[in-house]
């Protein structure tokens, strides 16, 4: 089954993005690399809690 996450920019704190995961396969927190507009720059983006 899929979910639905969240993910927060680690700097500034802002939600920018939404995706999906398995969670049977990926139990442990996703983080990528994505653009922030409010930092104006690429930065890594955690799972939001």
């Amino acid at each position: 089954m899929r979910d639905r996450i969240t993910f927060k920019c680690s700097e500034c704190g802002e939600e920018n993005y939404i995706g999906t995961r398995n969670k049977r396969k990926n139990p442990e927190r996703m983080q990528i690399q994505k653009y922030c507009p409010r930092c104006n720059k690429k930065t890594l983006h955690k799972e939001k809690k």
